[in-house]
Order: structure tokens, then sequence, then C-alpha cells
């Protein structure tokens, strides 16, 4: 979806500015200049295209019955599947996560997608398929999944949203405002455009510096941490390589399509493949760029009781899989 932009990031890092391309510089600012633009546009077109649905479809309906109905867990599965399907890093689920919040969207749902959206997905499956084959795949699509459910349930239980940023707070008052008086008014569809796409510039412009960031640091861990500077630590199949594995992860910054290939050599090279599936689950569903962007709309507390609900899940996956792999 994004090749053309990549390719620009090409063009720009190595033929303009001339910085070679198996440089560790070349390979964080081309990560760097790709994602911030990716994340950017993302996040216009993604708020824009929620101003329209907000402005159009009954979403407090929606919330209320998520709220009022007894669905037995089935929100969080759908959340957990639509995360699934979107082809999202964490830091590009952000966006969509600041959409369902203004939307009304119950916490403990959106937190479902938050969690599966960067873990699972196509190009990770696809992957997955080709390297590990279709056993591996399917129980790896099926924890995923599972993981965001229960991590969605047990956020959803704490009635956290007292913690979200004073910044999505103001989002949504002016949100119901806005609608209200849309709906008042009963004003047509090209008029109401406008407004719509003014709130979704100035979302933009609000978080553009997190986004700049936080993506920064993700770019200096790419393109600086070489590949094999954690398989020393998590090679002798200990229990306490799991945590450890989810703990080194947390400073790194990478999509499915680019941790996969990493995860298969330490396999080969002798780490479990629970350590390593926690390691990887870690990078690209926790991580510092993903904590700066959620800052903007999530307090410290939040942020922290996110990351390590989480967290927990992901060494408890780890362990799974190593007694899996290990019977199977």
């Amino acid at each position: 979806m994004f090749d053309w932009l990549q390719s620009f990031a090409d063009w720009l890092i190595y033929q303009v500015i001339g910085i070679a391309a198996e440089s560790q510089l070349g390979v964080a600012l081309n990560f760097f200049v790709y994602d911030v633009l990716k994340i950017l546009i993302l996040l216009f077109v993604i708020t824009v295209l929620m101003g329209i649905v907000n402005a159009y479809f009954p979403v407090e309906r929606l919330r209320d019955f998520l709220n009022k109905r007894k669905l037995y867990g089935l929100e969080y599965f759908f959340a957990s599947l639509f995360g699934a399907i979107t082809p999202f890093c964490s830091c590009s689920s952000v966006p969509l996560f600041i959409g369902f919040v203004q939307g009304g969207i119950p916490l403990g749902v959106t937190f479902a997608f938050l969690i599966t959206s960067p873990l699972v997905n196509e190009i990770a499956l696809a992957i997955f398929l080709g390297m590990f084959g279709i056993k591996f795949t399917l129980i790896y699509a099926l924890m995923g999944i599972l993981l965001g459910m229960f991590g969605g349930m047990v956020l959803g239980k704490l009635k956290l949203e007292r913690y979200l940023s004073d910044w999505v707070q103001q989002l949504i008052q002016n949100k119901n405002k806005v609608q209200d008086d849309f709906e008042a008014e009963n004003t047509p569809f090209l008029q109401r455009l406008p407004s719509i796409t003014k709130e979704a510039w100035t979302i933009v412009k609000s978080i553009v510096l997190y986004v700049i960031i936080g993506i920064g640091i993700g770019a200096f861990m790419h393109g600086y941490v070489p590949e094999n500077f954690f398989e020393q630590y998590l090679g002798d199949g200990q229990w306490w390589t799991v945590p450890l594995a989810v703990i080194l992860a947390v400073p790194l910054y990478a999509n499915a399509a680019g941790i996969i290939p990493v995860i298969q050599v330490m396999i080969v090279k002798g780490i479990p493949v629970g350590t390593a599936i926690a390691f990887m689950m870690a990078t690209i569903g926790l991580s510092i760029p993903e904590g700066t962007l959620l800052k903007k709309v999530m307090s410290m507390r939040l942020i922290a009781i996110f990351f390590g609900t989480v967290a927990f899940f992901i060494i408890l996956s780890g362990f799974l899989f190593n007694i899996i792999f290990t019977t199977l």
C-alpha cells in the first residue's frame, strides 16, 4: 500500500542526499522518512474517515450497544480480528486508536485492536507461512488474536477512561458538540467536509512532534543496533530468558516484515521458539516510539498499565510457545 512512499524515501536518502544504502545512517534516515510520512498520512486520512463516520453513522448507538448488550466477549474478538486484518505497525495503529476513542468505542475494545494490529496481519502471516509452515503460522495467528482479546478484556475491566489525556477528552467533547450542531442544522455532507478536514489537520499538527520524536528513536535503534546483539543473552533456554527477551525488545522498533527474518535466524542459532516469538511480539507490539506517540493520548499511568498488561500476556505466550514446540 505504501510502496510509492518507500520509493520516495529511497530516492530522497540514497540519490538526492547521496547516503549509501548499506550504511547505518542511510538505513536509519530511510526508516525515519518512510515511517514519519506514513504515520502522518494515515493519521490525517483515518481522522477524516472517522469524522465522516461520526457525522453520518450513529457511533453513539454502537457504543451504547457494546456497553449494554451481553456479547460474551465477542466485541473483543471482532476488535482483535479487525486488528489482525489491518497491516499496521504499532505506531501506525495509534491514529486508528485515536479515531476509535473519539468515536466513543469502549476503551477495552479499542485496546484489543491496538494490541492485535501490529502482531498479526497478512504481511506477517505470509512471511511466517513461507519461513515456518502452516502449523506454526496458525498457532501464531491464534495466539496473537487471543492476546489482544484477553488483554483488551483485562484493560476494559479496569475502567481506565479517566487516564486518557486531557487532549483526547477535549477531542471527544469537541466532536460531540460539532456533531450536535450538524444534527440540529441538518447540514449537507459537502458543507460538513471542510469542518471535518480542518479538525483532522488540527489533530495531525498537534501530534506531529510526538511522531517525529518517536520515529526518530525507532530509526536510531533500527539503523544502529546489531541484529545479533541479543542472541548471546537469550540462547541458553532458561525460564528467565522469556521475560528478558521482552525487556530487551522494548527499546527497539520494527514492523513484522522487518523482524520476522531476524527471528528465523535467532531460532536457527538455537534460541527457543517461544523466547524468539516473545522477543518479536515485544519488538512490534511494545516499543519506546509507540509509548512516545501514546503519551499524546494517554497519561503515563495508563501507558504503564497498558505496557505492563501486554508484556504479561506476551511473556505468557512465550512460555506457551516453548511448551507447544517442545512437544510437537
